[in-house]
């Protein structure tokens, strides 16, 4: 007997808009693989709302790839008008982004990355 295997997907996104902002809330791994499914997530809610939430609460993962992602879909936001925040970072994540200083992109969002200005 053969076995169907069914691949999971390495991210799960879920996507709630509400009148002032858009929470997208990311579940898994987020690597060169995966980081099409965040960018068409997030680019989608920017046009729509003043301010997009990137949840980051159930992030096992993040490459450098998902790490660029971010930067870029930050960036796109600017452009735009519009706020991208990040909540509930790991211990992990908090360090990745002070390591390689892009906590500062987030400026003025502290409570949100976790980290305190030296």
């Amino acid at each position: 007997m053969a076995a169907t295997v069914i691949p999971i997907p390495e991210l799960q996104i879920e996507t709630l808009k509400a009148p002032e902002q858009t929470a997208v809330r990311c579940a898994g791994k987020i690597t060169s693989s995966s980081l099409g499914l965040l960018q068409a997530a997030v680019r989608a809610a920017i046009p729509e709302a003043k301010c997009v939430v990137l949840d980051l609460t159930d992030v096992t993962y993040l490459d450098s790839s998902g790490l660029g992602a971010i930067v870029s879909l930050y960036v796109s936001a600017r452009r735009q008008h519009c706020e991208l925040k990040l909540i509930h970072l790991n211990q992990r994540l908090k360090e990745l982004f002070s390591l390689t200083r892009l906590a500062t992109i987030f400026e003025g969002h502290e409570d949100y990355l976790g980290v305190t200005p030296d």
